[in-house]
Order: C-alpha cells, then sequence, then structure tokens
C-alpha cells in the first residue's frame, strides 16, 4: 500500500482536514492510501455520518407500543394490525436535483424505494416535499426555477410510474431563499408481513457477501462528499457527481429481492445509497461487530479500467449487498439471473471486526470497521441566534397598511404556495395498485387502504420554512401538529413521522442555532403528541454563494384509520350541509401567508403551542368519524378560515354561505393553530357540537355549503371563477416559456 504524495490536495478535494487525517493514522497506525481516503471521507461526510448534527438528534423520542423498528436501519417500521406493518422513510435529493434536475431526483425516488423494499416490504405509496425559488417573471432565475419544477417533476414522475408505486401525494412550496438551493424530499411506504421484516446486517463467520444489482460504473463517485458543501457558480460542472437511475432495473431488483426474501437464504440486506459500497459494507458489519473480506475485482463492472477507489466509492444505481446463508450462493445467483441481474459473490463475513479489500489477491485496503462510524468526528459547532431575529419577531400586523378582505383574498387565493397542483400530480400515476382513496388534489392528507386487513393508512408532508424562519422551534413543532392534523382530518389516528431536516451552512453559527432549535421543537412536539420518529434524513449545506435556505424541517406523519370504509373527505359533500368552525381564532399573523403576499415579508412572532388542544381536535374528528357523524374535515392553516374554505370549495364545486364572527375583520385569514372546519348533516350538528365542548373545544355554527357563490363576511367570489383561479394558475406559471 503505497504512501500518498501531494496529500494537503489529497485531503482539500475528500473535504477532510489535517486533524481528520491525523485522526486517521492514528486509526489505522499508519499512512492510509487513496482507497482508505476516500472511504473515511465518504463514511466521515455528512451525509453519511452526521458530524454536524448527530449532537441534537439524540433524544428524538423513538419508541412507541406500535414501533417495530426505530432510526438506525435503512426505515422505520410500524405495526398497524393483523400482523402487518408498515415501513417508511424520508430522504433528500437537493444537491443532484440542482445540478441535474431529472436525473436527481428520479434517483431519489429510486433510493428511497431501495430503502423500503430493502426491508422486505413492497412500495405501496410516494409523497414528496419540494420547495423551488422565486418561478414568476422573466428574469434568469424565474427562468431557471421553472425549468427545475419541470426535471424534477418529470424525473419523480418518471420513476415512480416506472416502478409501478402510485404518487399520492405531497407538498411544495415557492420562495426566494431556495434560488440557490432547491430541495427534493422524497417519501415511500411499503407493507410487510412482521415476521418477513430483514435488516442490513453481516454476521456469521464464513457467509458469503453477495453483490446484486445493476453492474458498478463511476457515476456518483463522491456524491455523498459533495453534498458536504456548500454551492458556488461552479458547482453547475459537477455533473459527474449525480448518479443516473434506471427504473426498469430496479423494478426487477424489486421483485427479484421480494422472491428472496420467500426463501430462507438471508442474514441481511442492505441498500448500496450514499457512498455505496463502501456505506454498505461497513454499515452492515459494524451494526455486528463483524468483519468482512471483500474481492473488488469480482465486483461486475459497467466500465474498463475501473479502480478499487472507483469501485467502493461510486453511486451507481439499483444496487444491494446481502449476506446470505453459506451453502445459498447459487441459489441466490439463479433468482437474480432469472431476473437479468447481476449477481456475484465479492466476499465474506469474518470475525476479525476489519474490511480487508483484495485487488486481484493484493490487499489494497485494511481498516477497523467500529472506529470509522463509532470515531467519525462528532462536531459541536458554534451556535448563535441569528441577528435577523430581532427585526422580524418585534413587527405584528399593525405595522403593515389595511387591504380590503375581497382584494386580499384575491391575492392569497392566487398564490402559488394555495392554487391547486395538478400540473405536477398529473403526470404521477397515483392509482396504479388500485389501493388510492385520497389521491393528490384532495386536500390535507392522502390515503390508501390496506387490502390484507381492511384498514386505512394515511399519510401527510407538512412544513412553513415561513415559520421555521422566524421561530425554528415553534415551526417545527407547527410541521408536526400540523401533519399529524391533516392525518386527523381524514379520520386516521397519526402514529409516527419521518423527517427531512434540510438546513444551510452549518459552519454558520446562526444555521446550526436554527437546526439545534428545529431539533429540540420536534423533540417537545413529538413527545406531547406521541408520535416518535422512526427515521430521517439530514441535509446541510443548503446554500448558494453564502446565502442558506429557510430552515426547512419536512414532516411526513402517517397514520391509521381502523377502517378503510371510514376515510373522511376534506372538501364539501352536499348542498345543505352545516359548517362548524372548531378552534379560536386569535389573530395570529407570524410567518403568514398574509403578510407574505400582501408586503413581501416573512415577519412576526408565534405564540404559545397549546398541544392538548391539538390532541383534543385530532380526538373529536376521528371519534365523530368513526360515528359516522361527519361529511368532511379541513384543518385551517396557510391563509386561515377563508382559504380553508374556498379550497373546500373549489375542489368540490359548491358554493358556500357563512358569516364568522371575529375580533377584526382580517382574521378571516389569521393562522391561530389547532383549529379545523368541520361539515356536518344538519341533524348532526348537536351531537358534534357536544361531543366539542366536552372536549373543551370552542364550536360555533358558521354557514351552509351551498349556491354558486363563495360568500365568506365581506368575500365575494362566483365558484365558477374560483375554480378556474384554483385549477389552472399553477399550469400557467411553470408553462409560460414553452
Amino acid at each position: 500500500m503505497s504512501q500518498l504524495a501531494n496529500i494537503d490536495e489529497v485531503l482539500k478535494s475528500h473535504k477532510l482536514t489535517q486533524a481528520d487525517y491525523i485522526h486517521i493514522k492514528e486509526i489505522l497506525k499508519r499512512e492510509p492510501n487513496l482507497v482508505e481516503i476516500g472511504i473515511f471521507s465518504a463514511m466521515w461526510s455528512e451525509h453519511c455520518s452526521y458530524k454536524s448534527s448527530k449532537k441534537y438528534l439524540s433524544g428524538f423520542p423513538t419508541s412507541a407500543p406500535w414501533v417495530i423498528q426505530g432510526p438506525g436501519e435503512n426505515a422505520g417500521v410500524i405495526d398497524i394490525g393483523n400482523k402487518m406493518a408498515a415501513v417508511f422513510k424520508m430522504e433528500s435529493h437537493n444537491h443532484p436535483s440542482f445540478i441535474e434536475p431529472f436525473q436527481g431526483a428520479a434517483t431519489g425516488v429510486g433510493g428511497i424505494l431501495r430503502d423500503v423494499f430493502t426491508m422486505g416490504a413492497r412500495p405501496v405509496a410516494n409523497l414528496n416535499s419540494l420547495r423551488f425559488g422565486n418561478v414568476k417573471g422573466d428574469d434568469d432565475t424565474a427562468k431557471y426555477q421553472r425549468h427545475l419544477v419541470r426535471g424534477v417533476v418529470e424525473g419523480i414522475g418518471s420513476y415512480g410510474n416506472c416502478m409501478g408505486v402510485p404518487t399520492i401525494g405531497g407538498e411544495v412550496s415557492f420562495d426566494e431563499s431556495y434560488n440557490g438551493n432547491i430541495l427534493v424530499n422524497v417519501f415511500s411506504l411499503g407493507l410487510v408481513k412482521h415476521e418477513d421484516i430483514f435488516l442490513g446486517v453481516a454476521k456469521g463467520v464464513g457467509n458469503p457477501v453477495i453483490y446484486v444489482g445493476s453492474k458498478t460504473g463511476r457515476d456518483g463517485l463522491g456524491g455523498a462528499v459533495m453534498s458536504s458543501d456548500s454551492f458556488t457558480e461552479e458547482s453547475k460542472s459537477l455533473r459527474p457527481t449525480v448518479q443516473v437511475g434506471d427504473p426498469f432495473t430496479e423494478k426487477l431488483l424489486l421483485e427479484a429481492c421480494l422472491e428472496l426474501f420467500k426463501t430462507e437464504h438471508v442474514v441481511g440486506i442492505q441498500d448500496m445509497g450514499a457512498a455505496g459500497l463502501t456505506s454498505s459494507s461497513f454499515e452492515m458489519a459494524g451494526k455486528t461487530g463483524a468483519g468482512m473480506i471483500m474481492h473488488l475485482d469480482k465486483v461486475p463492472a459497467r466500465e474498463e479500467g475501473m479502480t478499487p477507489y472507483d469501485f467502493m466509492l461510486s453511486e451507481s444505481q439499483e444496487r444491494m449487498l446481502i449476506c446470505a446463508k453459506k451453502g445459498s450462493e447459487q441459489a441466490i445467483i439463479d433468482i437474480f439471473h432469472k431476473w437479468d441481474l447481476d449477481c456475484a459473490v465479492i466476499g465474506e463475513v469474518t470475525d476479525t471486526g476489519r474490511m480487508e479489500l483484495f485487488w486481484y489477491g493484493k490487499k489494497c485496503a485494511d481498516i477497523p470497521i467500529a472506529p470509522v462510524s463509532e470515531e467519525a468526528p462528532v462536531l459541536d459547532r458554534p451556535t448563535k441566534r441569528p441577528a435577523y431575529l430581532d427585526d422580524v419577531n418585534k413587527k405584528t400586523i399593525n405595522d403593515y397598511n389595511t387591504v380590503s378582505n375581497q382584494e386580499a383574498f384575491e391575492k392569497l387565493f392566487s398564490s402559488l404556495e394555495v392554487v391547486d397542483k395538478a400540473w405536477i400530480y398529473n403526470q404521477y400515476d397515483s392509482m396504479v395498485q388500485t389501493n388510492t382513496i385520497k389521491a393528490p388534489g384532495s386536500l390535507d392528507s392522502s390515503v390508501i387502504r390496506v387490502k390484507e386487513n381492511g384498514k386505512a393508512l394515511a399519510m401527510c408532508s407538512s412544513c412553513n420554512p415561513r415559520y421555521c424562519y422566524i421561530d425554528p422551534f415553534k415551526g417545527a413543532a407547527i410541521a408536526v401538529m400540523e401533519s399529524g392534523r391533516n392525518v386527523a382530518m381524514s379520520g386516521a389516528r397519526p402514529l409516527a413521522i419521518t423527517d427531512c431536516l434540510n438546513f444551510g451552512n452549518p459552519e454558520n453559527p446562526e444555521v446550526m442555532w436554527q437546526f439545534a432549535q428545529t431539533c429540540e421543537g420536534i423533540k417537545e412536539a413529538c413527545k406531547e403528541l406521541e408520535t416518535p420518529v422512526v427515521s430521517g434524513n439530514v441535509s446541510l449545506y443548503n446554500e448558494t454563494n453564502g446565502v442558506s435556505v429557510y430552515p426547512t424541517p419536512a414532516i411526513v406523519m402517517v397514520g391509521l384509520n381502523d377502517d378503510a370504509n371510514k376515510v373522511l373527505k376534506s372538501a364539501f359533500v352536499k348542498e345543505g350541509n352545516a359548517l362548524l368552525l372548531i378552534g379560536q381564532t386569535t389573530g395570529e399573523f407570524g410567518g403568514s401567508l398574509y403578510i407574505k403576499e400582501l408586503f413581501g415579508e416573512t415577519s412576526g412572532s408565534i405564540c404559545d403551542i397549546d398541544y392538548s388542544k391539538e390532541l383534543r381536535l385530532w380526538e373529536l374528528v376521528i371519534k365523530a368519524n368513526k360515528k359516522g357523524l361527519l361529511e368532511s374535515a379541513k384543518d385551517l392553516s396557510m391563509g386561515g378560515l377563508a382559504i380553508a374554505l374556498a379550497k373546500m370549495s373549489a375542489v368540490s364545486g359548491l358554493g358556500v354561505e357563512a358569516v364568522a364572527e371575529l375580533e377584526k375583520s382580517n382574521y378571516l385569514f389569521d393562522e391561530s393553530q389547532s383549529r379545523a372546519v368541520l361539515e356536518v348533516k344538519p341533524e348532526n350538528i348537536d351531537r358534534v357540537a357536544k361531543m366539542a365542548l366536552d372536549l373543551g373545544l370552542s364550536v360555533v355554527k358558521i354557514g351552509l355549503v351551498g349556491g354558486n357563490k363563495f360568500k365568506l363576511n365581506d368575500v365575494e367570489m362566483d365558484v365558477a371563477r374560483l375554480r378556474d383561479i384554483y385549477f389552472t394558475t399553477f399550469a400557467n406559471t411553470i408553462e409560460q416559456d414553452l
């Protein structure tokens, strides 16, 4: 193993410090070679080791009676009854998607699907959480952002559709803070029987290590390291670090793995995601304290002249690593060859606790496994409350000019934050597998039926980055609350979350303060709401030329409805039904859509959070729905009562006539938490109202469904015009260059 020349340049290109280098030499008790430097670089990158974030992730609530597997595996697992489990996780593909939107987004979908089916589960539902910059106007930024929207959506749709997994919902928002870094977060959920869950472990001395899937190329080299740095103008030249996906190969890999899981051949299996063969092999062996020998010349290659470094660091897609039972080699090879996939025995499990790599019989790397993960740097980066908060937090709604409610409504309702995103979700197959009950565009959460037990799973992605910008702690807590509230509005009980924590440069103390506060907010909300974190992802360095994105902790809540036949709608059902407003409207405008759309600012503060009230609202909707007392339910969030009712009207095509007694006229648009509109038949008003009052919730009848107009206090619009704005605005904006 030859000693490296120009070590300073090597360390710089691998994002390693001199302190890291000294540490590596202490671990190896000698100088590292290039392959070993590459391995340490990948395993100690932000993407793989969470060196900046690990300190704050500890302490997340991760257990509950229904949690089968929490963080630490490919995905989290919860019990959903009748010996069935839901397996789910959320991942980011932000940096690759900014550089190459189609492939970046597509491979993000491929990676999260592998995380799910690696656990033994068949993927049955995808969501996505997308953030883009300003897409309005003719300047270069807006044009490029529209290009990114089109590329990302096409990539997500292409991969998911080819895989036959429905994309059943998600969220998309726009803000100038994402002009230099878009966020592409993808979520997948799969179903599995309890006894069929597989973990990513390698154990049993002499058991074979088997490589399956696509051949390895040089695509994605350094991908994990690339995601651990900020962008500059030169970053658009990083295309070689973006992987290229093949959904048809992934479909074969999915079916082959699920066939394999029906046998007794597998000890453990791991997806080759970020850092490819390096992370998968080290993680599998590291979980059990085992060692591993791998012969890299036996890895199926797609290109000529590849080196051990290339094989260990490549992020070629559609690949898995299997620890099998000794003697099962040929049976496994036969299964994968039947599905036209590469399959090769490349090594075996040892008891040395070391990763020993060979190249045509010659040892090319020898690294103790435990220190690579256990001694990865855990940084205690400086934190500092951002200076901008003093100016931002002291502003209130009273600092802005008065705007008529009609003018405000027309501006807010036509906002890209509000209008329907059919242009996006129509590119996704949401009905494949025939389990979708609430599809994209249905409002609030998306829902699938679980045919195996007659129940339904509701899921919702939620995060308001404006809230997180003005108060990261409360903003993150509200993201958990609102995702849960949306799930409850479908009649399902929220059970657990997965998260994707997107932040700027952790070397900036203000960004680290935002991150620390966000983690504490999630911890508090998940504890109080009894919705543990079962999986997740951190994406840092979402910064370009010194400008960081807003703190964006995307949360997906998953909940269970015991009866798939009792899934609650979120849009009006029938003329003549009454509308009940649940919860108190107190004039909350901090981080509101109202201030952003009318005055171009993100400002204000967030009031104290009442988790008890939130839980009682969930309880009311879930119980009333079980009793058949509700026709529809919609939470109040962005844009307040006016926008919630208008969405219900637009989606259903039914008018509404409502009057809300509010302290101030513009409270129609306030964003107080823990509120909902319930649609009930006239004969059920008293029963639902009593249930609300018994739970200590305020309840008031505000109007009736019906007619061809939307009327709320001094706001009025024909339903036909309402629908035209709602369903055409987004497409007209995104397609204006075409």
